[in-house]
């Protein structure tokens, strides 16, 4: 093991670095987790510390660098290589999880604990051809239609559940239960274990299998753990929030007892809990495992000002889950501005911020959604007002499959089956005996659509006519409804929107939508983007041969490739990446935080939902724009359209009032800073920092004016004290303080609920 030098030489480090940075750099010999707050340097910092401990002596070839990704370890391959440069050193290698679990598994080969495997690696063509076999002769009868129309859906469902049992120690079974599929999913827990079979019959391994594989082996094999650990001197890991339980005990493993490690993330910017990874392992099971380890932070950001920081600090400590860490503006990162827009309709405010940007501004900036229906009535008002926009392939407005099918409709009831080629006659009888689905099995329903395309128009007449008590009692009902719908919307002349609304309810749509649905969020994503559509033909006020004329104009324009343009995507997406403009809409109930229901874990919830709206804010650079509902002087009772919860929680006006004084005064300026508005103890702290004084009043309790099913402790009228346990779209459970949980609808709250110590209730 490498002995400590006397005296340190630093002279080579840049003059540019910050304290903190420093301090990580030069830290001596020991375990160590670094809080790095986004847009901090860390990939500057952490390569600095590799050429520092490099130049103290340590081996290079007894350092491992660990990376998330390909694309971060080329990188970080490329900055490390830039700081050593002229330095005469060796650098170590720097190789991602998978490909260190890849070297693991063929020694274990090796070694005889593992069998052989072909060296043709499992190419995602070759798993998803597999899970849709699978899909196919395992799922239950009543799919069976549902999985052939939407073959692409259900083979990712699969091979997602099958990568993200391999994140995990645990059973199929009771990851399945953790991801809360419906009990008719439960298929996927039996192709899970015949997908295995499959593989280790062929000799195969996957992606994921360079890690489960060899992890499931050391782990039941301690002679394994005693043949990986203790190799290495230092181990540097980078964005440990994203690491899940396999990765995890890999690193404990091939660390033992010898290495010293260095972990990095941000706690606050773990998003990626469906693919298994949790903040628990920067937050507790680090420090629990690795003894004793130093805690440094890299609190200042390079990427945004201090609105930006401000607004997301206040965010962010409303959450117990962390690490209490302020992310501060550094002197030297210029201002960005920052605007809260609140508003009826979110499309038109997007359109008001790009049409007053330069084209070259808007291909610089990202609208980033919550969820991929969000995007639907935007891009259609981007594309009637040609402004130019890029979206990820498969994922255009126009194209989706609820779009495709409300078109079909419009092209029924408008008598347009009669100039359609017969082909074009057949799938859109297809498509509406699909949506929803009228209960057929998928030859009845082909043979239905077949006959119906063999007439040129009247389909209502033909399923009217139909013999219903020689069918099922379900799908005779269903194809009743739609055929006396079809007759009534032939006379509709009202606007399209009022049509899509009647057919909606009485074929009962939205209910065929979440009997098929995987999940709960696929089916309101789904319902979402129908509403969308719907919203957005709304705003046209036009009637439905009016509205097919507009939106064949609109896919002509999307058909166009597009290569520039403003950026629509979701910021799920967004790791690791900036923009100069960001925009964020649907910071409503509905959205932000997504679709709240009943759970054994709101707190949770809401606490993921906070993580995911602090990432998408700190992508921005210079304007950062925040699109809400106008201010309400009640609660929104329906629990979904209302300001979010968040917005009171981000300070708007205190953060921009202190952040744009922030900007403007001058250093040597030491006089106390007296604000307009409320203070809160994140901005005193921030202030403080500074080297400035605040004076002002304390932060009333601003969120006064939130619904009581959104705070911790609530009062009833009868029932007394009691904590909020969980919520749905139309109801909540508190556990009173006397024993009794019970459910309480939304829409009645404001009669019997209020928060202890309202003086308008003592």
């Amino acid at each position: 093991m490498p002995s400590q030098p006397q005296a340190p030489d630093t002279d080579f480090l840049p003059d540019y670095l910050t304290d903190e940075q420093r301090d990580i750099i030069t830290a001596g010999y020991e375990h160590s987790v670094i809080t790095a707050v986004a847009g901090s340097g860390k990939t500057s910092t952490l390569a600095w510390r590799i050429r520092y401990l490099l130049a103290q002596g340590h081996d290079p070839d007894r350092m491992l660098v660990l990376m998330f990704n390909r694309s971060a370890r080329v990188d970080f391959e490329r900055k490390l290589q830039s700081v050593c440069h002229q330095s005469g050193l060796a650098i170590p290698e720097i190789r991602t999880y998978h490909a260190m679990g890849l070297r693991l598994y063929k020694r274990f080969v090796r070694e005889g604990y593992l069998p052989g495997f072909s060296e043709k690696i499992l190419t995602e063509q070759e798993i998803s051809y597999q899970a849709w076999l699978l899909t196919r002769r395992l799922a239950p009868e009543d799919l069976a239609d549902e999985i052939r129309r939407n073959k692409k859906e259900f083979v990712e469902t699969a091979t997602g559940f099958i990568d993200r049992v391999k994140t995990t120690l645990s059973p199929a079974e009771i990851v399945f239960e953790e991801l809360g599929y419906s009990d008719k999913h439960k298929y996927l827990v039996d192709l899970f274990h015949s997908f295995e079979q499959w593989r280790k019959r062929q000799g195969r391994i996957s992606y994921a299998d360079m890690l489960y594989e060899p992890v499931m082996a050391i782990h039941q094999n301690p002679p394994l753990q005693r043949l990986v650990g203790n190799k290495m001197d230092l181990i540097l890991v980078d964005e440990y929030q994203d690491t899940n339980e396999i990765q995890h005990l890999l690193l404990r493993y091939v660390a033992g007892d010898r290495a010293r490690v260095t972990v990095v993330g941000d706690p606050d910017q773990t998003i990626y809990e469906f693919r298994g990874a949790k903040p628990e392992f920067i937050l507790r099971r680090f420090i629990d495992e690795f003894e004793s380890p130093l805690e440094q932070t890299l609190s200042y950001t390079f990427r945004y000002g201090h609105r930006v920081a401000l607004l997301a600090n206040h965010l962010i400590h409303h959450n117990t889950g962390r690490k209490d860490v302020l992310c501060h503006s550094h002197p030297t990162t210029p201002g960005t501005e920052t605007s809260l827009h609140r508003s009826d309709n979110d499309g038109e405010t997007v359109l008001n911020i790009l049409l007053k940007q330069t084209a070259e501004q808007n291909s610089q900036s990202a609208i980033l959604f919550r969820v991929w229906s969000q995007s639907v009535p935007i891009e259609l008002k981007l594309l009637a007002r040609q402004i130019p926009y890029r979206i990820d392939a498969g994922k255009g407005a126009l194209f989706s499959r609820e779009v495709q099918a409300i078109t079909a409709l419009l092209r029924i009831v408008t008598g347009q089956t009669r100039q359609l080629p017969d082909l074009d006659r057949l799938e859109l009888a297809r498509q509406i005996l699909r949506f929803p689905h009228v209960g057929l099995k998928e030859p009845e329903l082909e043979n239905l659509a077949q006959f119906l395309a063999s007439f040129d128009g009247d389909w209502h007449e033909r399923l009217l006519a139909m013999d219903f008590d020689a069918l099922a009692p379900m799908a005779a009902r269903k194809l009743r409804k739609l055929g006396e719908v079809l007759g009534q919307l032939r006379s509709y002349k009202g606007p399209v929107a009022g049509l899509i609304s009647v057919y909606a309810e009485h074929t009962d749509l939205y209910e065929g939508i979440r009997s098929l649905a995987l999940t709960h969020d696929a089916a309101e994503e789904r319902i979402d983007t129908v509403q969308g559509f719907r919203d957005y033909l709304k705003s046209l006020d036009v009637d439905a041969a009016g509205a097919l004329d507009h939106l064949h104009t609109l896919k002509q324009q999307a058909g166009e490739k597009r290569d520039q343009g403003v950026l629509l995507s979701t910021i799920h997406r967004t790791k690791g990446l900036e923009w100069p403009v960001v925009i964020i809409p649907g910071l409503q109930e509905k959205y932000l935080p997504y679709s709240p229901r009943a759970t054994e874990n709101t707190q949770a919830i809401l606490e993921s939902e906070r993580r995911l709206l602090y990432v998408g804010m700190t992508r921005a650079k210079h304007a950062l724009h925040l699109i809400t509902r106008p201010e309400s002087t009640r609660p929104h009772l329906d629990g979904e359209q209302g300001p979010s919860r968040f917005v009171p929680e981000i300070c708007y006006e205190l953060s921009q009032e202190l952040g744009s004084t922030l900007d403007q005064r001058a250093p040597e300026n030491q006089q106390p800073l007296t604000l307009k508005v409320p203070l809160t103890p994140v901005s005193q702290r921030y202030a403080e920092r500074e080297g400035v004084t605040l004076k002002g009043s304390q932060q009333p309790a601003t969120d006064q004016h939130k619904p009581v099913w959104q705070h911790n402790r609530v009062q009833h009228a009868v029932f007394g004290a009691g904590e909020v346990q969980s919520e749905d779209q139309t109801s909540f459970e508190v556990k009173f303080d006397k024993g009794d949980t019970l459910n309480f609808s939304k829409k009645s709250a404001h009669l019997y609920f209020s928060l202890p110590g309202d003086p308008a209730t003592s």
